[in-house]
């Protein structure tokens, strides 16, 4: 069986991170995001996954490259106008021979992909789509299911009393080849809205996993961040042989005296004298200065940080400075090479 991830999105939602850098490689602990896709995939016997793209494509294939690194498979198609993640899916056809598992390209999970697949097969379903339950169904697409596990209703973004279950499209899916066939080639088709609910108004099975694995969007600044702190708190677990996550950091970074605690730092950052990194990432050929506190952030490539700067709850972007003794507080997040002087403040409103 094949995979194919729909990673054909601007992220528009995690702007400016991804007004250079595409949604599907923003690191998330220092690790291009759909590398935990991808290993989740090889984890549960899948070799070979075939990415959907559309923005940037040159960038997610210069940082992903054959998939060697991943243990797995990649092969790569580009959707030259928009296509809906639907059309998404049919643009991958040519690579497909068979049932296929699907995901979005915006969601980490831990999902037991193993036994989504075995309740496919076992209820010879023509779509399994796997549903997580969330706190505030409201925001998302609701889906109904009958008693027998088949899929009744899709209530897209529902409002409040309109709420008839905790149930939400997590965005994984498997799907026989016969869905592939009612799909348009070349038109904007969306999964959602148009080819899930076709099958079920046909009477074709479609059923409904529920997983309690962990799930999360990471398609905002604040559900990116979030991500992180799972991580870092225990609440997600990224494989470690795979990506040499050590939560609790080096022992002695780069020599110094420098404190690190439940956080990630490349091996070739550099953290100055008496310097404290706390539940954050900090990626490579980043500099921080003597005496810097860093603590719950996100700090991506090439990132310089000031003697006594303090940086809390932010997300700085490759190549961004900023000055000595300078503050960045909760919720700000620069792009790319933003400065920030010496001395100077940046708090979100």
């Amino acid at each position: 069986m094949k995979a194919v991830i729909l990673a054909g999105g601007e992220g528009t939602r995690l702007r400016p991170l991804t007004l250079q850098v595409p949604k599907p490689v923003v690191p998330i602990a220092n690790v291009p995001f759909l590398g935990y896709q991808l290993d989740l995939l090889r984890r549960h016997g899948i070799s070979e996954a075939i990415l959907s793209l559309g923005y940037r494509p040159d960038r997610i294939e210069a940082e992903l490259g054959d998939g060697s690194r991943f243990g797995i498979r990649l092969r790569y198609v580009v959707e030259q106008s928009p296509l809906g993640t639907g059309g998404a899916f049919k643009n991958a056809e040519p690579f497909l021979d068979g049932p296929a598992v699907v995901f979005n390209g915006d969601i980490l999970c831990d999902f037991d992909l193993t036994e989504i697949l075995r309740s496919h097969r076992r209820r010879s379903a023509a779509a399994t789509l796997t549903l997580t339950r969330v706190d505030n169904p409201s925001a998302y697409g609701l889906v109904e299911t009958g008693g027998d596990g088949r899929v009744a209703r899709f209530l897209e973004k529902p409002g409040r009393d309109q709420v008839t279950c905790d149930t939400i499209n997590a965005g994984l899916y498997v799907l026989e080849p016969e869905v592939l066939k009612t799909i348009p080639a070349g038109v904007n088709t969306s999964f959602e809205r148009t080819v899930f609910p076709g099958l079920v108004a046909n009477g074709r099975p479609v059923f409904a996993y529920i997983s309690p694995g962990y799930w999360i969007d990471i398609g905002t600044p604040q559900k990116y961040l979030q991500a992180h702190r799972d991580i870092f708190e225990g609440r997600f677990a990224p494989p470690a042989a795979a990506f040499r996550f050590s939560p609790a950091g080096p022992p002695d970074p780069a020599g110094c005296s420098a404190l690190v605690r439940n956080s990630v730092v490349a091996a070739s950052a550099r953290l100055g004298s008496q310097s404290r990194i706390l539940g954050s990432a900090v990626d490579r050929d980043c500099q921080v200065g003597d005496g810097a506190i860093i603590e719950d952030s996100v700090l991506w490539k090439g990132v310089q940080v000031g003697e006594g700067a303090r940086l809390r709850g932010c997300i700085l972007g490759n190549g961004c400075r900023i000055g000595s003794h300078a503050v960045v507080g909760d919720g700000v997040v620069l792009g790319d090479d933003s400065r920030l002087s010496a001395n100077g403040r940046l708090l979100s409103a």
